[in-house]
């Protein structure tokens, strides 16, 4: 007789793969169950929530007591009155008049002298109408004297002028030298301002222009009066 189980079918080769699996299934399906919860359905209307009447606070109402009314104003203080008794007679000025009658004599009223200002008139050499003479000048026409005394000046320049100064100054080229004086009322030279590259050429040029011996004065309409004059020096350094 033959058997009917196959001889090669082996049941127990897998079992403990099948336990094993068994075993799994069975804990996360008891886990399921621990850890499950229900909860109640309760619908509820956020809408509906009245937040205010919880934060609605009773406030107590405090009467406040009127301010008391200020104080009456001080009565005014009384006038005093000082009384001055007229005892005293005032003399009234009688105002005469200043109008002359007919009978009245006129007293005669002296000459009034007029002393006139002297003017301190300073006028330009250029358009004096009497130049200042210079010694030596006192004949020709105006023009002439004008010329000869600018001649006579120019000589003592040329004579007395320390012209190696500027050399010594280390300076070089041509250099200029500005020079205004006054011939006063009475022909002395005065108010003599210079302008130089130099301080120690302005001294020799004021120094050279007083050299200029005293002059007569000019005139203007007859009377003497000051005179400007301008003088220009120049000269080379090599």
């Amino acid at each position: 007789m033959e058997p009917k189980k196959n001889p090669k079918s082996n049941v127990g080769r897998n079992s403990s793969l099948y336990f094993a699996v068994g075993m799994v299934l069975m804990l996360l399906l008891t886990n399921f169950a621990i850890n499950y919860k229900t909860y109640d359905k309760e619908i509820v209307d956020i809408a509906q929530l009245d937040v205010a009447d919880e934060l609605e606070e009773d406030i107590p109402i405090t009467m406040q007591a009127p301010p008391p009314p200020p104080p009456p104003p001080p009565p005014p203080a009384p006038e005093v009155i000082d009384v001055i008794e007229d005892e005293e007679e005032i003399e009234e000025t009688v105002i005469e008049s200043t109008e002359t009658s007919q009978e009245e004599e006129i007293v005669e009223v002296e000459e009034v002298v007029i002393e006139e200002i002297e003017e301190d008139v300073e006028v330009s050499f250029a358009v004096i109408e009497n130049v200042p003479i210079f010694p030596g000048c006192e004949s020709g026409t105006n023009a002439q004297k004008k010329k000869c005394m600018s001649d006579k000046i120019n000589q003592i320049v040329r004579k007395k002028f320390d012209a190696e100064l500027g050399s010594e100054l280390g300076l070089s080229g041509k250099q200029k030298i500005s020079v205004f004086f006054t011939i006063d009322k009475v022909g002395n030279i005065v108010n003599v301002r210079t302008r130089a590259p130099h301080p120690r050429l302005e001294k020799e040029a004021q120094r050279v222009v007083g050299l200029i011996p005293q002059m007569k004065p000019g005139k203007q309409r007859g009377k003497p009066v000051k005179v400007t004059f301008y003088l220009p020096i120049s000269f080379n350094i090599q």
